[in-house]
């Protein structure tokens, strides 16, 4: 099972579309999973329109129309493992620990908010991930996103993607 991993995409605030090496992922990936701040219902429009499935949450940024339609949590069992997704974990201090003591029923926690990519892991095993954003860099080098393979049961091929400079 292939997912795409996507957060912060801030349309069109930070950018007026999706960049094309995103875009290009969605038919490819079985599920796509999008941490929030999407900004416009276009961006979710367009996303349930494309993925074969979407797994979606809503960010600070979001407004009443994007609540209305997502959760501030999500949660789905891909291919033997139980995924969560959620915008804010709070600060990079402790947060392992802290996702770990929110979240003992999950294999998996996709996040956003940031903008920083993440992938650690936690003590008791949960697995924390974080895409970046495809469309607002902040501070970091790149805009980025997320792909990873679920096989057998197991989180394999966890891969961050880089989008060149617009």
């Amino acid at each position: 099972m292939r997912l795409l991993l996507v957060s912060d995409t801030h349309l069109p605030k930070r950018a007026k579309e999706l960049p094309a090496p995103l875009l290009a992922e969605i038919p490819r990936a079985d599920v796509v999973l999008h941490a929030g701040d999407w900004v416009d219902t276009a961006t979710l429009d367009l996303l349930e329109g494309r993925s074969r499935r979407l797994v979606g949450v809503y960010g600070n940024n979001d407004g009443p129309a994007l609540r209305a339609r997502l959760p501030e949590v999500a949660r789905a069992d891909l291919g033997g493992l139980r995924f969560g997704v959620v915008h804010e974990t709070g600060s990079a201090q402790g947060r392992e620990r802290r996702c770990a003591a929110r979240f003992p029923d999950l294999d998996v926690l996709v996040f956003g908010h940031s903008h920083i990519p993440w992938d650690t892991t936690a003590d008791t095993g949960l697995r924390l991930l974080n895409p970046g954003s495809p469309t607002d860099r902040r501070r970091q080098p790149h805009c980025t996103y997320m792909t990873a393979e679920v096989t057998g049961g197991l989180l394999a091929e966890v891969t961050l993607h880089r989008l060149p400079r617009r």
